[in-house]
């Protein structure tokens, strides 16, 4: 859970986003996103697929499954 909530966290400020507009442009909700990066909660499948696309990724590499 780690490595996802670093990677999530450095993909976010790459592009100069906060939680907010992150969640507004992928159609999720900042409390998630918040929740997420403080690892008090865990994406769903789900959640990763749609961030893995908004960022290019594969949910592989937002998982640390490979670098």
């Amino acid at each position: 859970m780690e490595v996802f909530i670093e990677r999530l966290k450095e993909l976010r400020d790459e592009r100069n986003l906060s939680q907010m507009q992150l969640a507004i442009d992928a159609g999720l909700t900042q409390s998630a996103i918040a929740s997420w990066e403080t690892g008090s909660r865990v994406p769903s499948a789900q959640a990763i697929i749609v961030l893995a696309k908004f960022f290019g990724v594969s949910s592989d590499y937002l998982l640390g499954l490979e670098k």
